[in-house]
């Protein structure tokens, strides 16, 4: 009896090793993350007097249409690993707009309000061994989905510089209020953003800490994650018929 019991616990000794080490295999290296959401588009070129003739091809009311995006990255630690990880997870669920009105050489955009439903959240990043899929219902779990379904940025009004025309990039740095798992707090976006025709592109992020919006940083087995996330955006607007 002695001897078998011995037996036993080798053999689960054995069997743990293996697992251990094939876990260790599996995700020593093999994780991989997508690129930070960015323009779409290369940048056009057009010349300083073209694009000031063309301003005005910006004021109106702008929608979010097809092609949107918006996400988190936040770094996440697995267990016998010395490097972190970045989940990224992304949802096409997007709504809001804002309106850009011209007054002599001054453009100002107003009514600036964009809203993601956070249900619609899919993990894109790939870690070899591991279904990255499963994060998403601890990712909903924490911030409470049913009860608080979506996350909303606004703003009042933003100054566009004088850059801003067809065909020409230019950035911004936009102060507002995001909202989470029903908490409200100030946040700053760095916004790139070009006008390409009928469609303006926005893209940029904002960064947020969960704890401050009430949210519990999820518990995946096998991993631990940062409460600081990375909010981004590509936004595809088009204008209001």
């Amino acid at each position: 009896m002695r001897r078998g019991a011995i037996g036993v616990v080798a053999v689960v000794a054995v069997v743990a090793v293996a697992a251990i080490t094939a876990y260790l295999y599996f995700f020593s290296g093999l994780r991989s993350a997508p690129k930070p959401l960015a323009l779409a588009s290369p940048k056009a070129s057009a010349s300083p007097s073209t694009a000031a003739s063309q301003r005005g091809t910006l004021a109106g009311s702008w929608t979010v249409g097809q092609g949107s995006l918006v996400g988190y990255r936040v770094r996440e630690q697995f267990v016998g690993q010395s490097s972190p990880h970045e989940a990224v997870a992304r949802t096409n669920t997007v709504s809001g707009g804002l309106t850009v009105q011209q007054s002599g050489s001054i453009l100002q955009a107003s009514n600036i309000t964009f809203t993601a439903q956070l249900s619609g959240l899919q993990s894109v990043d790939q870690v070899a061994g591991y279904n990255v899929s499963q994060r998403d219902r601890f990712v909903s779990r924490s911030l409470d989905v049913q009860q608080f379904p979506e996350a909303t940025f606004k703003t009042g009004s933003v100054s566009l510089p004088t850059s801003a025309g067809d065909g020409q990039e230019f950035s911004m740095t936009v102060p507002g209020q995001l909202t989470i798992h029903g908490v409200t707090k100030d946040a700053t976006a760095t916004v790139k953003a070009r006008v390409n025709g009928s469609q303006l592109q926005l893209a940029g992020s904002t960064p947020a800490t969960m704890t401050d919006f009430g949210i519990t940083p999820p518990q995946v087995p096998f991993t631990t994650s940062e409460s600081k996330v990375t909010i981004e955006f590509n936004l595809v607007l088009t204008m209001a018929g």
